[in-house]
Parts: C-alpha cells; sequence; structure tokens
C-alpha cells in the first residue's frame, strides 16, 4: 500500500482507524482505503451513519455558537479528529475572532494533519495526548500554554465518550476534567446509544461488532448512563436531547432531518 506525503512516518496504515472512518463519513479525503473498507462494512448494517456524523457536526458547531454568546471564549476539544469544514476554531474565531482553541487527539494522522490546518493560527493548536489520562492533557505545554484554566472554558467530549470502555474507567476521566476547570465553565457531549436509531438493536448491533472487529469498540450506552457524565453539572436547556433537537436554528431544520439524525444524545451543561 502506497503511504500518501500527508500520512505521518511510523503509523500503520493496514490498520482503520476511528478518526480516519469519521472523515470518510463527512467526506473528507484524509482516509485510507483500510478505513473506508471498514466505514463500508460499518453502513451496510448502519447506513444513516454519515448522517448521524453530519448531525454531531452540526450540534458542535450551534453549541460553539452558544458557548461564545455566553461569553466563554475558550475551548478545549478532546478527541477532536481530524480537522473538516467548520471546525471548532473555524466556528468559534468567526464568532470572536480572540476565541482560542485546543484540540487534543491520539491519533498521529489527526494530530499531524491538525498542525498543518492551525500552522500560523496563533490561538489555536494541537496536543497529542488521550482522554483517558486527563491530567496529562491539562498540564500538556500545548494546553497549558494557551489556555487559562482559571477562567471558564468550554470543554467538547463529542463523539468521544462511546470509544472508551468502562473497564478504562470514562466515569473518572471527565470527572478529573471537570476539577480541572474554573466554575462557570461548559461540557458539550454528544454520545452514541441504541436508543434513537431507526433499526432493531440488533441490526445496529453488526455495526457494533464492525468496530470491535478493528479493535475500537464502539459502546453504545442508555440515555441514563450518558446523564451520568454531566455529574457536577447544571444541564442547559432543553437538556440531554438527540442532536437536532439542541437548540435548532429553525424548527423546520428538524422536521427536514433524516431519521438517523436522531440517534444517540447530545447535550451542554455548566460547572456551578
Amino acid at each position: 500500500m502506497e503511504r500518501p506525503a500527508w500520512a505521518p512516518r511510523g503509523i500503520d496504515i493496514s490498520v482503520p482507524s476511528v478518526s480516519r472512518m469519521y472523515d470518510f463519513y463527512l467526506g473528507g479525503s484524509h482516509n485510507f482505503e483500510v478505513d473506508r473498507e471498514a466505514a463500508r462494512k460499518a453502513m451496510e448494517f448502519m447506513p444513516g451513519l454519515p448522517k448521524i456524523m453530519q448531525a454531531n457536526r452540526a450540534f458542535m458547531r450551534r453549541a460553539v455558537r452558544y458557548a461564545v454568546s455566553e461569553g466563554i471564549t475558550q475551548f478545549l476539544d478532546i478527541g477532536s479528529g481530524i480537522p473538516t469544514f467548520g471546525n471548532v476554531h473555524e466556528v468559534a474565531q468567526a464568532a470572536d475572532p480572540e476565541a482560542r482553541v485546543a484540540y487534543v487527539d491520539h491519533d498521529p494522522v489527526a494530530v499531524a494533519h491538525s498542525r498543518a490546518v492551525l500552522d500560523g493560527n496563533s490561538r489555536a493548536v494541537i496536543a497529542a495526548a488521550d482522554l483517558r489520562r486527563p491530567l496529562e492533557i491539562v498540564k500538556s505545554p500545548e494546553v497549558s500554554g494557551l489556555l487559562d484554566l482559571d477562567r471558564p472554558v468550554a470543554l467538547l467530549l463529542v463523539a468521544v465518550l462511546h470509544f472508551i470502555e468502562d473497564s478504562d474507567d470514562p466515569q473518572t476521566a471527565v470527572a478529573e476534567l471537570r476539577e480541572a476547570l474554573a466554575p462557570g465553565s461548559l461540557i458539550v457531549l454528544t454520545h452514541a446509544s441504541y436508543e434513537g436509531i431507526p433499526l432493531t438493536r440488533e441490526e445496529a448491533g453488526g455495526t457494533v461488532e464492525v468496530y470491535k472487529s478493528i479493535r475500537n469498540p464502539l459502546v453504545m450506552r442508555s440515555r441514563e448512563e450518558i446523564a451520568s457524565f454531566f455529574e457536577g453539572y447544571e444541564m442547559i436547556e432543553p437538556g440531554l436531547v438527540s442532536m437536532p433537537h439542541w437548540r435548532p436554528d429553525t424548527p423546520a431544520t428538524v422536521e427536514q432531518e433524516d431519521p438517523f439524525a436522531f440517534s444517540g444524545f447530545a447535550g451542554v451543561g455548566r460547572k456551578a
């Protein structure tokens, strides 16, 4: 397999990557055939995966604009993936040019491509780190050098917690991040669930098995389990809902959504 010029040396391009599969779902070009093959296999069971990813990105953009409207101009996006059009720094800095954005990912391709995209932007950085080690994130030179954690920050955990198994204790990771943030900070979160998917649990389970086969288990949690990640935060209206239902631009946009867009949950909370 020929290695593209943008692919960092040292990564195994024969193994599918969750972030590159996500890039493929969104129509990006920073993915390999092995990623496309795995994504197509997942879509055989859940053909609406691209619609889910699009709804996820649309929610993220609305949540970022909400954060800026609330006076928050610092963003910590963990599990940021490969930059695509309308990424956090673009949305935030369009709303407030002074906004600062620290991205975090453990995928070498995502990190390398982010560095290229952010070159010349003094108010946006990328750190190579893992959500399962939150203190390494907040103490990293990239994050600590850009963000003032004594002031409110919008913490984005968008489509990432469902790749953290219970054995890796995601609850503690989220709690440690909460404790590192100043009062008034926001948590912006989306999470996959069997609830809301216009398929039977067995049909959707086929996609879960595909992710398990590539050693990136997809953990489908219940609404109650997802709500527990907001412990220590006050939920912002309308609470924990499907992605299109969180502060849509217009009611018509919800009515026009593909049924798959209502899969899983999204919410924003504020630390008291």
